[in-house]
């Protein structure tokens, strides 16, 4: 049943009108951050009040204006969508403390303009995540690239603004290239409305028209999820502040590219239409290259957060796989993922943060011993490690489970091989960051000065490793990320039969 109601709309406004009121106290630090605390903690409460009608099958919609007489911008909460918003709004609650402390602590300049582009660049998250049609989608995919843009060129130095030049042109060029597959979808379809099982069919177009708007719009997606070779700009946007390369990583863009791929993937094309055209193998083959290319070069990096950052390019394309080998249980494995990923990862990116605030140091070979320094920030740094690497009863591991079983549901075990390997190569190069920490022993570390800990740091890291693994021992604890991701994934093969085993 679809319920008309406003809150969709008011998810996406709250932080909108943060943003104004935070502009408007630049003078006012505390008042500052306190609008984007409160903002943060009303979005997840709205978003969360409409949980439990969703999880009932239910949906909640409401359209803000209508464009044409058959598109509107229009927002709606299917479980595919709320998975995503759920997972956004949650981690900005920490996130948002964390960078309260993060920015005192490195008295960092533009406060003022970081925490409103932060709140807008939630706004448009939360509009991605509830779009109901392509358009809809498309104007929120790129107002975050104009909002994550100034959060990239923070430090305004000349490495800032190559790095800000060089993502705007890849994240631009990758809408318009959405923009174009958007315009060609409804011109042969003559709808843009977001449906379980994809709405488009061999009999709109022929075969190589519909092969070349897929790969048109999983290219736009690709690049923001950051899929080899299509990477470039993610590991030369971690001159950003750490909140912002947390923020790039864990909550917004390249999850908006991954989640991209997901819409299309199951809600335009569907697993029908993949399987009758056969354009899913090679998009499968290059997520499967980019894992293993991905997690060989983190190998090599020496500065801590291109370290994660090459780790996430690894991480997402995981999500890129399970969505193309199109099974039930792989599908549900890559919603999964989403969520995993992010937990994890923000954990990662906060725990460098504060380890570079308090030690001054970037580079994993500096690390000497500072798990006695820092010993609750390297324990949850150990720990979501050890769920990027798939460990037992920590988030990673439910989801990649999910995927190896739907890569034998779709008669694809080869692909388990990959997911292996990838979590052995995780191991190898995050592991080492812990060996260094605990045992490891600086010559000059009598010498090393350490700055004063913040706990306004230190607590949303705990927060997002208990999240970690909670969620690793029970997944289907309230919000009930499993349960969402099981509805989704059923909703989008339902009614065809792949010859799954």
């Amino acid at each position: 049943m679809t319920i008309l109601d406003c809150r969709p709309f008011l998810a996406v406004g709250v932080s909108f009108i943060a943003a104004v009121l935070i502009a408007f106290s630049r003078r006012w630090p505390n008042l500052r951050e306190t609008w984007s605390v409160i903002a943060s903690v009303l979005k997840f409460g709205i978003i969360l009040s409409m949980l439990p009608a969703v999880l009932d099958g239910n949906q909640y919609q409401w359209t803000l204006c209508q464009i044409t007489d058959t598109v509107g911008l229009t927002l709606r909460t299917d479980p595919a969508g709320m998975i995503f918003a759920v997972l956004a709004s949650m981690l900005w609650v920490p996130m948002n403390f964390y960078s309260i402390g993060y920015m005192r602590c490195n008295n960092e300049s533009e406060q003022t303009g970081y925490f409103a582009a932060f709140a807008i660049c939630m706004s448009a998250v939360m509009g991605i995540a509830m779009a109901e049609n392509l358009l809809t989608f498309f104007i929120f995919y790129e107002l975050l690239t104009l909002a994550s843009y100034p959060l990239v060129l923070h430090k305004r130095n000349q490495e800032a603004l190559m790095a800000s030049r060089k993502y705007l042109i890849y994240t631009l060029i990758s809408g318009q290239l959405f923009l174009a597959g958007v315009i060609a979808v409804y011109c042969i379809s003559g709808t843009m409305d977001f449906t379980p099982g994809g709405f488009l069919t061999t009999d709109m177009a022929p075969r190589w028209v519909l092969q070349a708007i897929f790969v048109l719009m999983i290219l736009a997606g690709s690049v923001k999820a950051a899929v080899m070779p299509l990477h470039g700009w993610l590991p030369a946007a971690m001159i950003a502040p750490t909140p912002v390369s947390a923020l790039l990583h864990a909550v917004a863009v390249v999850k908006t590219g991954v989640f991209a791929v997901l819409r299309i993937i199951g809600f335009v094309f569907g697993p029908k239409l993949l399987a009758e055209i056969g354009v899913v193998d090679v998009l499968a083959w290059a997520a499967a290259a980019s894992i293993i290319i991905s997690s060989l070069i983190a190998l090599r990096q020496d500065h801590l957060k291109r370290r994660l950052a090459f780790s996430t390019i690894g991480q997402l394309s995981y999500i890129v796989l399970g969505a193309a080998l199109i099974s039930p249980l792989s599908i549900k494995g890559a919603y999964l993922h989403l969520v995993a990923h992010a937990v994890m990862k923000i954990t990662l990116f906060m725990c460098a943060g504060l380890i570079i605030a308090r030690t001054h140091r970037n580079n994993i070979s500096e690390l000497y011993g500072i798990g006695k320094k820092l010993p609750v920030t390297m324990a949850c740094f150990t720990i979501a490690s050890l769920g990027i690497a798939g460990t037992p009863f920590l988030v990673g591991f439910v989801s990649k489970w999910n995927l190896a079983l739907g890569a034998l549901q779709a008669g694809k075990p080869l692909y388990i091989l990959v997911w292996v390997a990838s979590a052995l190569l995780a191991a190898g190069y995050l592991m080492p960051v812990v060996q260094m920490a605990y045992f490891r022993k600086d010559p000059q570390e009598e010498f090393r000065e350490y700055g004063d800990i913040s706990y306004s740091m230190l607590i949303p890291i705990c927060v997002t490793t208990i999240i970690a693994v909670v969620l690793g021992i029970v997944p289907d604890i309230y919000p009930h990320f499993y349960e969402l991701a099981t509805m989704a994934s059923n909703a989008i093969c339902a009614g065809w039969n792949g010859g799954w085993m």
